[in-house]
């Protein structure tokens, strides 16, 4: 399981302080925590008004690779803000995000085709969430082909079947699922990706809910997550999941993460 670790993000409160104060050392810290729990990518958001955005985006790149060497996942909508960190990042980064939006396409995808960077791809247009597999896989199609005819391998592709609250609808999370099959035959070699916690929104105990719908979803063909990854027991079900799963050979990096005392009883 590839994970984007969530938590650099200005929208919560103590990013957008640290963002605002330039206090390095907060940002530092978030970033090797996330690392050192297993991060794979480690998203930045700056969050912050569109005339703000570019000079925030890259300070918040600049310190988090002076930090660590995992590459980054770019998030943001605005062109520009993508623009001025792309200026400063030092390894291929990934962008998160396009969708089938009209303007989504024109300001990020050339973007992502013109500095090869691993891209994420949302299953939204601008008439909103297509409302069934079906539907999504349409947008999905549609931008698998712009972006493989831009140059991207499948390889590079994350795709976001896109995660509505259970919440909101009753199966909303079969729907993630059904959807999370379809682009997993459409498109094997591409990566599949959530915002996990988006299902548990408006729930109580959350993290039960995102634990049990994330094993659902590694059932389905996901293999990354937007998440956080000093939860522990969420790594745990993802662990689990896998080795149930068969894509975790002989066992190894459930025993491997067990002996290491990352998962299971907590070492004193």
């Amino acid at each position: 399981m590839i994970i984007i670790g969530e938590k650099i993000n200005g929208t919560r409160q103590e990013v957008a302080q640290a963002i605002r104060a330039r206090d390095a050392a907060f940002i530092a810290r978030l970033a090797r925590e996330q690392v050192d729990a297993g991060s794979r990518y480690l998203d930045v958001n700056a969050g912050t008004a569109p005339d703000r955005e570019p000079e925030d985006l890259a300070w918040l790149v600049r310190t988090v690779q002076a930090e660590c060497e995992v590459p980054l996942c770019l998030d943001s909508a605005n062109p520009t803000a993508l623009r001025a960190a792309l200026a400063v990042v030092d390894r291929t980064p990934m962008l998160n995000s396009v969708s089938g939006e009209a303007q989504r396409i024109a300001g990020v995808l050339p973007l992502a085709l013109e500095h090869g960077t691993d891209l994420i791809l949302l299953a939204l247009d601008d008439d909103g969430i297509p409302a069934t597999g079906e539907d999504r896989m349409q947008v999905v199609d549609r931008l698998v082909g712009l972006a493989v005819a831009g140059g991207l391998q499948e390889e590079k592709l994350f795709i976001d079947p896109l995660v509505t609250a259970i919440s909101t609808g009753t199966n909303n999370a079969l729907l993630t699922c059904d959807t999370i099959r379809r682009i997993k035959v459409a498109y094997p070699k591409a990566h599949i990706t959530c915002g996990l916690s988006n299902i548990s929104f408006g729930m109580p105990l959350r993290g039960l809910v995102n634990r049990t719908f994330l094993a659902m979803a590694v059932q389905a063909g996901l293999d990354s997550a937007i998440a956080d990854p000093n939860d522990r027991e969420l790594r745990e079900t993802m662990l689990a999941a896998e080795t149930l799963m068969g894509l975790d050979r002989y066992c190894l990096n459930f025993n491997k993460a067990f002996r290491a005392g990352r998962i299971g009883p907590r070492p004193d």
